[in-house]
């Protein structure tokens, strides 16, 4: 917001991308294990490229109806990379050799930001520095309750991820699990399609509310799972409102924000999300090996009632 994403964006990504090389570079040689993580965590500096496009639509769209199909869009394109990538990044690196994934992810994030750094009619002004910067966004409540919002829906997404295939292995279909993963992609993006169309009239603070209601109550038939059919039904289910509850949020944080510091606020909301994942990954993957596979999902359920609350 302060200096541009045209300033910002190559040195985010040059850490990132660069860390990424070298973090496969010491898979490769075999080096000691504390690299991995050294520059796993660098690796994490890379931009965040969702909360940046955003930021291009509302400079375009903002106090239009079209804002909010171009935040469907972009949230049904998130769904498409989630769709498309695991299967070609595992496939390269089977086919050629291990690090040809992550290689060409490396790749793509170069050429990607590069073209998108070169688009300057689209990007954001830069916002001179005031007194109000001096205070995180994230002390606001409203943003806040957001993030907790997006954080909790991050721990659903981590739990389909990991439960999806330990219960595709115990079921002994572990094939199965990349299928059942793309039905929830699938689910999100069809309802972020549907959801981008509409023009609804209610105020978004009720839209919000009913999309944290809706997402809260389509974790409950994950405890009712006995076979892989009823997986992908019931993952189908939960992904229905997580692109719309995305999007509302995405709009809310629009309307609560200064316009200088948009990026700032756009960017709490998705890394909330991701630091979910991680949870929902890691607390479910801690249940399944002390309680099986289905327990994992009650995981989801306890960020169900968060949504909720």
């Amino acid at each position: 917001d302060r200096y541009g994403q045209g300033r910002v964006l190559p040195v985010a990504a040059s850490i990132g991308g660069g860390a990424l090389l070298l973090l496969l570079l010491c898979t490769r040689v075999q080096a000691p294990t504390w690299t991995l993580f050294v520059f796993a965590a660098l690796a994490g500096c890379m931009p965040n490229m969702s909360a940046m496009v955003r930021a291009r639509w509302t400079e375009l769209y903002r106090g239009q109806p079209k804002l909010q199909t171009a935040f469907a869009l972009e949230s049904v394109l998130d769904e498409v990379v989630f769709i498309i990538g695991p299967p070609v990044s595992v496939g390269l690196c089977v086919l050629l050799f291990p690090e040809a994934g992550p290689l060409i992810a490396a790749l793509f994030l170069a050429v990607g930001v590069t073209a998108f750094v070169l688009q300057r009619q689209t990007e954001p002004p830069v916002h001179e520095h005031h007194a109000e910067h001096g205070r995180w966004l994230i002390a606001s409540p409203s943003v806040l309750i957001l993030m907790v919002l997006l954080m909790a829906m991050g721990i659903i997404v981590g739990v389909v991820d990991v439960v999806s295939v330990a219960f595709a292995q115990h079921q002994g279909q572990p094939a199965a699990a990349s299928i059942v993963l793309s039905v929830y992609a699938i689910g999100s993006c069809l309802a972020g399609l549907a959801f981008g169309a509409l023009k609804l009239k209610a105020p978004l603070p009720r839209q919000f509310l009913y999309c944290g209601v809706a997402t809260a109550v389509t974790t409950l038939p994950l405890l009712l799972v006995t076979n892989i059919p009823g997986l992908a039904a019931a993952i189908f289910i939960s992904g229905l409102f997580f692109a719309p509850t995305l999007i509302v949020s995405m709009a809310l944080v629009e309307q609560i924000v200064p316009p200088s510091r948009l990026t700032e606020g756009m960017t709490w909301l998705i890394t909330g999300l991701s630091i979910g994942v991680a949870i929902g990954a890691a607390s479910s993957g801690w249940m399944i090996d002390r309680f099986g596979a289905p327990s994992g999902f009650w995981v989801a359920l306890a960020a169900g009632a968060v949504v909720l609350g």
